[in-house]
């Protein structure tokens, strides 16, 4: 992967080598797109105070996430589909993830189960909770999470209503894939694609399978997603998951001060700024740009995580100068998945901790706990 220098050369790897439906499941945002392309917007208006003759010949990027050890502030984050981007994807990301040093976190949308994962890894990793309508399955995946030793719980909860996708609309997107004259042609140029999906453990959502109805017999990803996801979901329902779940908790899906302070309440160790990569509420601000306030109104009383528009080492410092402790990243890491597998998410972390490493020398800075405001010019307006 000599060739390969940034994220974007990854995304057009994965761009090419896995079908159109399911790079377009991940790339893309929803309706207009208006806060998928915010994110990078409002991200690249943040700009650095270049900083010379300053000994930086010992600079680290170890940090602690949770009050454990890190390589670096990095966390790669739920994303649901893996393993039809890359077979058995969710196991070899969370490998990558392993051997560079930062958590891993696994989608409850998953291809790999939990218990897929537990057994192929030897360290703990993260478990995301989407909460569905069936609340005794819902108990019962906070129970395996617990039986496989996840050391923290993502509860994401900006999805109880579920934004229109028009690209999965289009592409006709279903889990299982479904082999029709359309998707025939797409699917028989990338045979590498085809014998890596069709050798890994599941051709459908392995958290779910055999758990709940319908999930061998898609029509339709959204129309079903649609019908499971309960719009009901309120902060009763965070305290009740409190009680279940013993470790560790976040909330993720917070743009909102008030949310953010009812997230502390709820006794949750961290929580993370995310309007979902742009794939919920259109219209909504950028991640980047509600960081600052939520930062300062309850930053003292919880871990700020930050998610959104992440593609360099240079918007992790962005994030992290604006106030959070460490940022996760879906597309960028999905990207080296689809590319390469598990070296390719090797490969995208390593871009851009190595970014991040340079971008700290250049504003002469040491740690990841020196930086702060004083490493930027100019804080994003409104």
């Amino acid at each position: 992967m000599k060739n390969i220098t940034c994220i974007e050369d990854l995304r057009k790897l994965h761009q090419r080598r896995v079908p159109k439906a399911f790079f377009d499941y991940c790339d893309h945002g929803s309706y207009a797109e208006e806060t998928l392309h915010a994110n990078r917007a409002d991200m690249q208006k943040v700009k650095f105070r270049q900083k010379i003759l300053v000994d930086v010949s010992q600079h680290s990027l170890e940090t602690t996430i949770l009050g454990d050890k890190y390589s670096m502030p990095l966390i790669l984050a739920p994303i649901g589909l893996t393993g039809m981007q890359y077979g058995d994807g969710e196991i070899y990301a969370c490998r990558a993830a392993h051997e560079i040093g930062i958590p891993y976190t696994l989608s409850t949308m998953s291809i790999c189960s939990i218990e897929d994962v537990a057994e192929a890894v030897d360290k703990p990793f993260w478990f995301q909770l989407y909460v569905m309508r069936d609340r005794g399955f819902v108990k019962s995946l906070i129970e395996r999470a617990i039986a496989a030793k996840c050391s923290a719980l993502v509860l994401t909860v900006d999805l109880q209503v579920i934004g229109q996708r028009h690209a999965d609309i289009k592409n006709g997107m279903t889990v299982p894939p479904r082999w029709t004259v359309e998707k025939f042609f797409d699917f028989a140029i990338r045979p590498g694609w085809v014998f890596n999906v069709l050798n890994g453990k599941h051709l459908t959502f392995g958290n779910l399978a055999g758990q709940m109805k319908n999930t061998e017999n898609l029509t339709s990803l959204a129309e079903w997603i649609s019908t499971q996801f309960d719009p009901s979901l309120s902060w009763k329902d965070v305290d009740w998951i409190r009680s279940i779940w013993p470790g560790k908790l976040i909330i993720k899906g917070i743009m909102d001060i008030n949310d953010a302070r009812e997230a502390v309440k709820t006794g949750a160790e961290a929580l993370v700024v995310s309007n979902h990569g742009g794939r919920q509420l259109d219209g909504a601000p950028s991640s980047i740009s509600v960081l600052p306030e939520i930062v300062q109104d309850v930053g003292d009383k919880i871990e700020i995580m930050f998610d959104g528009g992440i593609r360099s080492g240079q918007d992790v410092m962005r994030a992290l100068a604006l106030g959070a402790k460490s940022c996760m990243i879906g597309r960028s890491y999905i990207h080296g998945l689809g590319a390469a597998g598990q070296k390719g998410v090797a490969k995208a972390v390593d871009l851009i901790g190595k970014e991040l490493s340079t971008t700290m020398g250049l504003c002469g800075v040491h740690s990841i706990a020196d930086i702060d405001r004083k490493v930027l010019v100019e804080q994003l307006r409104n």
